[in-house]
């Protein structure tokens, strides 16, 4: 059992009746792509030609902050409902989305958006994955 997952269990508002362990996997795909992107920004400043990737960088950006706000808002049980829950995944399924298909384009050349395209497309599942489980 991962940290995570003892750290939900542990909560006292367990009511929401959300699956613990889809709630924990997806908190995990969203540190992991938030960490992923963040990387592969950085790497791809530091590659030759910047400006080509620059659109990139933005999604790598934009992707990061979103899982990572993601995995905060999936990490408080505190009872303020499932519809902004809902929101927030959708949102985090569709940046991933962007942002894998961006990095996928690069994948060929680079391989630190190999690597990020394969972490958002994990967050992008378990994020549908979350939204299936809680309707």
């Amino acid at each position: 059992m991962s940290r995570i997952t003892e750290l939900i269990q542990s909560h006292p508002n367990t009511t929401d009746g959300v699956d613990v362990q889809a709630l924990s996997e997806c908190i995990v795909a969203c540190l992991e792509c938030a960490q992923a992107c963040t990387a592969c920004a950085d790497a791809c400043l530091g590659e030759e030609d910047v400006a080509h990737l620059a659109g990139c960088i933005r999604t790598d950006l934009d992707c990061a902050d979103i899982c990572a706000a993601t995995a905060s808002i999936l990490s408080r049980r505190t009872g303020g409902g499932l519809t902004m829950v809902r929101a927030v995944l959708e949102a985090c399924r569709t940046a991933c989305a962007q942002c894998a298909a961006d990095c996928e384009a690069h994948a060929q050349m680079h391989e630190h958006c190999r690597l990020c395209a394969e972490a958002c497309r994990r967050c992008e599942q378990a994020c549908a994955d979350l939204l299936a489980v809680i309707g």
